[in-house]
């Protein structure tokens, strides 16, 4: 929140419309930088944690590690990277290490913070912090029920091509992979 001429902008009312196992919905009444007060559907998230893994080493081309996971929402598959939201109490940096062994069964040594990013800012609080992980060994996944996952592993120029042809059409995946390929592979 921050002080204006007309009061404190920010939350000053609301109701919880829906708690689900994954987000809940409030219908915040909200102060506006103007002043006014108006009412908005909020989707509250716990955040995530998503990791760009690196197989093998950091040269100018390595290889990424990708999953094509089905996704009710977009009616088919879609190439992600590992993701998933945060347990209660989780930090960040823990979630991305769960995820990455869950969804694909490798470990990582180091896993190097990217960036957090939100998804939606219009409508929901969500945050996706974002990591790189290398120093990778494989094990075994142990997904969730409604995980339908492949793996992927391409190197990354390959998976740069999939964003430039509208293949990976997942934004995180597509933001994580360019700020990966700019600011930290190489």
């Amino acid at each position: 929140m921050s002080e204006g001429d007309t009061g404190p902008v920010g939350k000053v009312g609301g109701t919880r419309a829906y708690t689900g196992r994954v987000i809940s919905v409030d219908v915040d009444q909200v102060r506006f930088p103007d002043g006014s007060i108006g009412s908005l559907e909020m989707v509250r998230h716990p955040g995530a944690s998503a990791v760009v893994p690196v197989i093998g080493d950091m040269s100018a081309d390595p290889i990424v590690l990708l999953i094509r996971q089905y996704r009710y929402a977009a009616e088919q598959y879609l190439y992600e990277i590992p993701a998933g939201r945060l347990d209660p109490g989780e930090s960040p940096e823990q979630c991305a290490h769960r995820e990455l062994q869950e969804e694909t069964g490798y470990t990582a040594d180091q896993v190097d913070h990217l960036f957090t990013m939100y998804t939606t800012p219009g409508f929901t609080d969500e945050k996706i912090h974002l990591f790189l992980a290398r120093g990778l060994t494989a094990g075994e996944a142990h997904r969730e029920a409604d995980e339908f996952v492949e793996l992927a592993p391409m190197p990354l120029s390959a998976a740069m091509a999939l964003i430039k042809n509208g293949e990976i059409q997942d934004a995180k995946t597509a933001l994580a992979l360019f700020y990966a390929a700019e600011f930290r592979i190489g």
